[in-house]
């Protein structure tokens, strides 16, 4: 007798090892962007780079078994257009911030992305928001003012740019939310692809600069590759396990950001960071908790109901 296969449920530790996977994959986009940029490579080019090679690759694993017509295939496409605009934005104000700022600035302040996310969903999405929620937003930015310390010398501006990355992530989560059902994961990664590289493309090769040495030509190259693979692993972990599951796994992507940060870059972490990130990073898992347990609320009444 065959072996049943086992349920999703049943398959959640390959979700979050996928997951987490996915989320070292997004610390080696970031650390060979440093690195570029370091070696004197222009901002936009190494965004160029990212996302050309990324469309590039998904052209040449799914353009050849599902055809380029039904692979950029879409019911939504003025949606698909703004999801890759805002995924677009926050790599260019992300990549323009890691050349000025540790990984471990970087990666504390884009955890504010849930709480952004948590006040956009009000306008954007007609959800309601409660005060508990709203005071978890207040006290996670009370632990980014922690990490930047503005008006002292330690404060770089910078911290804007992370601050308006994390805005732009938020914006491209709520249209992923909007896009779930719509087109399928692969025309995503398409869109969001094409769109960056075709709007970024005009910015970066009139000012285009050659790697010099085989290091840079490997970040080069390494870099759109990273940038599928990632996307690949996170997307497919949603299959083996719920959101509700993964997203507080998220929160682990600050160690590998640290750890790069450390021994790549030689920037550890300050007590500032120690300090301030753990109050950002509990802000969000507690609207985290909230919103599951807004959400068993709403169902426990569908049933009661019924």
């Amino acid at each position: 007798m065959a072996q049943a296969v086992k349920p999703i449920e049943d398959r959640r530790l390959l979700g979050i090892s996928l997951m987490l996977c996915g989320y070292l994959c997004y610390t080696i986009i970031d650390s060979c962007a440093k690195l570029l940029s370091a070696s004197g490579l222009p901002t936009m080019e190494v965004v160029f780079v990212r996302y050309l090679g990324q469309f590039l690759l998904v052209m040449a694993i799914f353009a050849p078994r599902q055809g380029a017509r039904a692979l950029s295939a879409t019911r939504n496409w003025k949606l698909e257009a703004a999801r890759g605009l805002c995924l677009l934005g926050s790599t260019i104000f992300n990549f323009i911030a890691i050349t000025f700022l540790p990984l471990t600035v970087t990666s504390a302040i884009s955890f504010t992305m849930p709480l952004i996310l948590c006040a956009l969903s009000i306008p954007l999405l007609g959800e309601t928001v409660g005060w508990r929620r709203w005071a978890a937003i207040g006290v996670g930015f009370i632990g980014v003012l922690v990490i930047v310390r503005p008006g002292t010398e330690a404060f770089h501006p910078a911290v804007i740019l992370s601050l308006i990355t994390a805005v732009f992530s938020a914006l491209y989560n709520l249209l992923t939310r909007k896009l779930a059902g719509v087109d399928s994961t692969i025309t995503q990664q398409f869109w969001a692809s094409a769109v960056a590289t075709l709007c970024i493309a005009p910015f970066s090769l009139g000012d285009w600069v050659w790697p010099s040495d085989p290091l840079t030509w490997t970040l080069f190259g390494g870099i759109g590759l990273a940038a599928l693979i990632a996307h690949l692993l996170v997307t497919t972990a949603h299959r083996y396990a719920p959101a509700s599951t993964l997203a507080p796994f998220g929160y682990l992507h600050i160690f590998f950001m640290t750890g790069a940060s450390w021994f790549i870059f030689h920037q550890p972490p300050d007590v500032w960071i120690v300090v301030g990130a753990p109050i950002v990073i509990a802000s969000g898992l507690y609207i985290w908790l909230r919103e599951r347990q807004l959400s068993k609320a709403v169902v426990t009444e569908v049933v009661v109901e019924d």
